[in-house]
C-alpha cells in the first residue's frame, strides 16, 4: 500500500497523526505533514486506513494498482444506465416541455 497526503487540502484536524503517529506529523499550525515516502507497511495497513478514512477533507490518498482477480462482467439483461438518461431526443418521454 502507498499513500499521499495533499497539503493544500489539509485543515489541520490531526486525526491522521493521532491514528498513525508513524506515517503523520503535525506543524506548529497543526498541518499534516508525511513522515518518509509513503509506502506503508503490511503492519501498519490497518492505522493508515483509520487515518485515511477519518480524514474529513480526504487530503490522504491510497495510490497503487488494485486489480481483480477476474475481469468484469455485464450481466446478460442488466440496465443500461445510459438509457434512463434525460436527453433532449426523449424529453417527451419525461416529461419536459420548453
Amino acid at each position: 500500500m502507498r499513500i499521499r497526503l495533499d497539503r493544500t487540502i489539509c485543515d489541520g484536524f490531526g486525526l491522521c497523526a493521532k491514528h498513525a503517529p508513524e506515517y503523520f506529523s503535525l506543524d506548529d499550525w497543526g498541518y499534516a505533514s508525511l513522515e518518509g515516502s509513503g509506502d506503508v507497511t503490511e503492519g501498519d495497513r490497518d492505522a493508515v486506513m483509520r487515518a485515511l478514512l477519518d480524514c474529513p477533507v480526504h487530503a490522504i490518498t491510497e495510490w497503487g494498482e488494485h486489480r481483480d482477480t477476474e475481469p468484469h462482467q455485464r450481466s446478460v439483461g442488466a440496465d443500461d444506465a445510459a438509457e434512463h438518461l434525460k436527453t433532449e431526443d426523449n424529453e417527451a418521454e419525461w416529461g419536459f416541455t420548453r
